[in-house]
């Protein structure tokens, strides 16, 4: 089976190569309206030309996965500025695209936690479902919306857990269906556990993102393994994509929920062999704070193990 590995959005060893470069409203509103465009597009120039940056790098490490940033765009869905971010860059995003497709790499979004659909307000709705357009956006003017996903949380408890549930089924029929269709859901940290979400999934036929180390974190009373990644596995086969689950390990024994800088073999090796028994290929993005770097000495350190052969900088085929 192969284990693909990827990682989030800004690539460490490149030099100053952040895709996501900002421009605040506090400073927008100072300047004038020319100097207004000519910052966004300046921005937004810059933060494309570092995604392009890290795209010919991921192809040259030979890393299959990608997590663009979710802040290409300044100011994208601000009530005050709303502009049209796709016609003066269209050569970018399709330039982006292009190259995702040559290289057949797995590309996502991960919009920020106030995206979410369990809010009694309907303007945080609202806000959701803008944000979420904003992310589809990028990827239709690249050319990898249908083959690309945009990962969430379900959302808040706000003190009532069904409730909030009841809440999301309502709410997410406001998201546009094409949307929906390249949805995934995350389990998190905190509030909504494994089982919780992807029952969820599975109920709305949405992927489920299993989250190992907020399995940890925030573990079901009656979790178990062999029944949660079976199912999780099985919420992929609507997309047509292999089955994606994140990576990181705890910063330490006090601050468990928070990621360490890179990804501790010994902590994720568990999950790995689970579903060494289902000889499955399944997709990892790895979330810890050195990003590419914590990718790279990962998969170093798990190619040395008997039976594990690395095929590419990302890629490493596993004996079941």
């Amino acid at each position: 089976m192969l284990f693909r590995f990827g990682f989030v959005a800004n690539a460490m060893c490149l030099w100053d190569a952040s895709p996501a470069k900002t421009l605040t409203y506090a400073r927008y509103t100072k300047l004038s309206r020319s100097e207004r465009k000519d910052a966004l597009l300046s921005v937004t120039k810059a933060n494309l030309t570092n995604t392009l940056r890290t795209i010919h790098y991921v192809i040259g490490h030979g890393i299959p996965l990608y997590r663009f940033s979710s802040s290409i765009v300044p100011l994208a869905t601000h009530p005050d500025v709303l502009w049209d971010f796709v016609t003066p860059f269209r050569q970018e995003f399709r330039e982006i695209g292009g190259l995702v497709r040559k290289y057949d790499l797995r590309t996502s979004f991960h919009p920020n936690q106030f995206t979410l659909f369990t809010s009694p307000k309907q303007e945080i709705t609202a806000n959701a479902v803008k944000d979420m357009a904003y992310h589809y956006d990028m990827l239709d003017a690249m050319g990898i919306a249908d083959r690309s996903v945009i990962n969430i949380h379900v959302g808040g408890a706000y003190g009532d857990k069904q409730s909030a549930l009841g809440r999301f089924r309502v709410n997410l029929k406001e998201l546009p269906d094409v949307i929906k269709q390249r949805m995934t859901l995350e389990n998190d940290d905190k509030t909504y556990t494994s089982e919780e979400t992807l029952s969820v999934c599975e109920q709305e036929g949405i992927p489920f993102v299993f989250d190992y180390h907020h399995f940890y974190a925030n573990p079901t009373d009656d979790a178990d393994l062999d029944d949660i990644l079976p199912r999780m596995i099985k919420t992929w086969q609507r997309i047509g994509l292999k089955p994606k689950v994140h990576l990181s390990s705890p910063k330490s024994e006090s601050a468990v929920r928070s990621h360490a800088d890179y990804v501790d073999a010994n902590f994720i090796l568990p999950v790995l062999e689970r579903f060494r028994q289902w000889d499955t290929d399944i997709d990892f993005m790895i979330e810890a704070k050195e990003k590419d770097r914590a990718l790279l000495r990962l998969v170093e350190e798990l190619s040395a193990i008997r039976g594990v052969k690395r095929l590419a900088g990302g890629v490493l085929k596993w004996k079941a």
